[in-house]
Formats: C-alpha cells, structure tokens, sequence
C-alpha cells in the first residue's frame, strides 16, 4: 500500500505523535508497531477517552494502545478482508509470517467495490502513445475517423458523428434537427439532468413526462398526452441500459410527425429484436464518459438517420466553419469535437466491446441469481421479450420500508459503493416549473427506492457475492428501516 507510514506509529511515541499522524491519514485509527511488528491498534476513541482522566499528551502510545486487535496475514483472500470488516472498522493491518505490516487494508479505498470504473485493458495505452509520438494529440488525427467509421459499422452503417460529451451530443442533435425557441421536447422524468439541459439550452421547452413502472423508461401513452402543436420531438432514454417500448414510440412519432431522438448514453449495446439502440430515432446520442460501458474519459457519438443532418451538425460541432472556405463562418456554431487521443481510446474499447458486453450480461446474471426471492427487493431489473439489456448499471428497487440512504452509507462502510437513482427531475429547483404528466407516482416511487450496486467489469464472482450477501444481511437490520 502506498503512504504505509501514514499508519504506522511506534510504541515509544507520544500522544501528540499519534493525533499529528491520525490528522494525517484522515481515518481515525493507527497502528502501533515495535520494528514494524504489530504490538496494537490507537484510535481517536482511545485518545479521547484517555485524556478525560489524565489531560496528558506526552503520555506513550503504549499506555493507551488497544491489544485486543484484528489483524490478517498478506496472503488472506479478498473474501476474508472484506467480511472482516464490521462494526465501523476502518482498517485492517496485513502482516507476513513474522507479524511486520507490510500493508493495509482500508475499506474505502484498497478494498473497497466501486460502482463502476473503466476497464482499460486493451490497446488503449498503445493508442495513446502513438498519438503522442506522432504529434496527432487534438482533435485531427486518423483515430477519430476510425472511431466513427467503427461505430458506424456496429450500428447498421448508419452516419455518426464524434462530439466531446454525451451531453454536448444531445445539444447538438437538437440544434442540428432545427429545434429551438418556442418548441417542445417531451422527456422523461427520471434521467439525469443533462436531458433537460440540453433542451433548454437550446431554447425549447420540455415537458417531464411519467415512466413506465416495468421499464423504468418513458411513459408511451403519457407522452402521448403531452404532445401538443408546438412538440417537436420525442427525446426516449434508454435508463440503465433497458430499452424502452421503442417501436412504440417511433410509431408514435411518425404519426405525430415529430422527431424521435434516442439517449442511449447508458445502453451501448442494448438491442430489441437483434437491432441496436440507437438505429430507431432521427438522431441517438451516446456518452462515453468514464463511468460508462465504454469510455473515452470524456466524449460522444451521434447517429444520424439523414446524411444531411449529420453534414449539418458537422458544421455546428466545428464553430459554424464552411467546409471549403477555412476561417469562414456561415453561421454560429460550437467547439464539440473529440479529440484523437480520446478516439484512440474509444477504437481500442471498441475492438474488445463483444467481450464487455458479455461480462456485463454475465454480472447481471450473477445479481439476479443471488438476489432473486429476497423479499425485501421488490423489483430486479425487468426485460421485454427479445431484448437484450446491457447492464450499465445493475438497479434494484428496495421495499420503502427500509431508508434507502441508510442502505448506501451502511454498505459504503462495508467497502461497497452504490448509489441511488437519479431525483425526479420536478422536484428539483432548475426544472420545478415545468408542465408534467398528472400523476408521476412511478418516478417517485423508482426515484426513491432505486439502488443501483456495483457493475464494473473488474468485479469477480466473489465480490458480486459479498455484495449480495451484505445487501441481504442489512435489509434484516430493523434500524435500517422507516
């Protein structure tokens, strides 16, 4: 472990020593060490307690020292350490056949699951590098064509068109789709809130439309309801990686001729039918940020029905430059582009994404084998016949008798990140004003009891156990209940 000597404090020491070095690493608990051999364990608790009756901080580590201490050998299974962590531990000391620490075991950190976290082992640094070495480092560079003609390629030959953000792909889209000023966009109420931004950055209005309880995804028949003679599109978000009733809503589209734009930020290789997200919509915005299936770091992707609308939104993404006439400006554009750095990580995870779509599929396979039948979960991830849910995010929906929050921070101290649904966006100040569905109890009730766990690629079957394990064990806990 790195920064080893932020926990280790000789037996010989003074209390000031100890408090100077419990500042240090931020944790509230040190190890005590002879010759780096473990002779106990000092946290502020015990400092504390101690200076009530004798207010002396010269006092020696050693007449304070808690003996009675956990520690576990080097070689101890990642299984063992995690289920040794209870009670508020924070840390455990590891040790070799002689009892010297040779490392820590720190539950918010060394062993702790993330949510999510990019999966980097491909070509990527070999890519990186060669864009250093031959100086193609902005936005020019073969790696950005490449990353578009591959992507193009896995979703049916339709136009694409790389863009800085996912959310910079949804701007873009609407602009280029002529949506403005006075215009509507129907959205739904449970995304993350770069949907409304973008529509209101370009000047329209949206309407926060219901989801469907099944899907989580919008609502086809309350969208319908909110269509009026100034909605000028559909904008359907494919939440989590499940695929909305997307024929529905293309259907529905046609014959209200309004535009059908697909977020498929989070669902990069969801499909219905065998046919990807993102071949349905006039436009389909992709991110690639790093917590998603795919990443860039940073970055986007459109897709583009009509040739001409991509060549349109190529001009906007580069300032509103004419294509033949360098510098010239027919009119006002923005700077979108991804640079060819970024392609050249999007080619490399692009090379291998068969492969991480399966271990997706394989990690929610595993969630739901091991949670299926627990009572307290009232809803696993649901999927349409002929569906194929990509996973980005393994979302639950807990019983509302248990404090959901709680739930986060009782799992956060057992070395578990998770996190909870995205807030209705009605509720929040930004967007409160806006027209809505009449009755949004789904987006309530998803919103308030979703948790979504641990969906990284790196995960083993051990860990999706421990997690699973651990979630059972606390919805038996009566003080993590309403």
């Amino acid at each position: 472990m790195k920064n080893l000597d932020k926990f280790l404090i000789q037996s010989d020491c003074i209390l000031n020593d100890a408090f100077e070095l419990l500042n240090e690493n931020g944790r509230g608990i040190c190890v005590v060490v002879e010759e780096m051999k473990i002779v106990g364990i000092l946290t502020d608790g015990d400092i504390r307690r101690f200076l009530l009756k004798t207010n002396d901080l010269g006092s020696k580590v050693e007449d304070v020292m808690n003996k009675d201490y956990l520690a576990l050998h080097v070689n101890s299974s990642e299984e063992l350490v995690r289920r040794s962590f209870k009670n508020g531990m924070k840390i455990i000391p590891l040790h070799d056949d002689d009892f010297r620490v040779v490392d820590i075991a720190d539950v918010q950190n060394s062993y702790k699951i993330p949510v999510l976290e990019p999966n980097l082992e491909g070509n990527e640094l070999k890519y990186i590098v060669d864009c250093l070495e031959t100086n193609w480092i902005s936005s020019k560079g073969k790696y950005v064509k490449k990353f578009e003609e591959m992507f193009s390629s896995m979703h049916n030959g339709i136009y694409s068109l790389s863009v800085s953000s996912g959310t910079t792909a949804l701007h873009l889209s609407l602009v280029a789709l002529g949506i403005g000023d006075g215009d509507e966009v129907i959205i739904p109420n449970v995304t993350f809130a770069a949907c409304a931004n973008a529509v209101i950055l370009s000047g329209a209005k949206p309407l926060l439309c219901e989801i469907n309880p099944f899907s989580w995804c919008i609502d086809i028949n309350e969208a319908e309801k909110l269509i009026t003679e100034k909605t000028k599109a559909i904008m359907a978000v494919h939440l989590y990686g499940q695929v909305c009733d997307i024929e529905s809503l293309l259907a529905l589209c046609k014959k209200k001729n309004i535009f059908l734009i697909e977020d498929c930020a989070e669902a990069i290789g969801s499909s219905i039918k065998e046919r990807r997200v993102g071949t349905f919509g006039d436009v389909a915005t992709f991110s690639f940020f790093g917590n998603k299936t795919i990443s860039t770091g940073e970055g986007g992707m459109i897709l583009f029905q009509k040739k001409e609308i991509q060549k349109k939104a190529r001009i906007l993404r580069d300032h509103g430059m004419n294509t033949s006439k360098r510098y010239w400006h027919d009119e006002i554009g923005f700077n979108y582009r991804l640079t060819n750095m970024q392609a050249a990580l999007g080619v490399a995870q692009l090379e291998r994404f068969d492969s991480i779509l399966e271990k997706k599929l394989e990690i929610a396979k595993l969630y739901k084998k091991n949670l299926k039948g627990e009572r307290n979960i009232l809803m696993l991830p649901n999927q349409y016949p002929n569906v194929v849910h990509s996973n980005w995010l393994f979302t639950i929906i807990i019983d509302n008798r248990f404090k959901r929050d709680l739930l986060i921070h009782e799992l956060n101290n057992l070395g578990i990140e998770t996190r909870p649904v995205f807030y209705c966006l009605n509720i929040m100040p930004p967007y409160i004003n806006f027209e809505t569905s009449e009755s949004l109890l789904n987006s309530l009730e998803i919103s308030t009891n979703g948790l979504s766990l641990p969906t990284s690629l790196s995960l083993t079957k051990e860990d999706i156990l421990y997690v699973c394990n651990s979630l059972k064990n606390l919805l038996r806990l009566e003080n993590v209940q309403n």
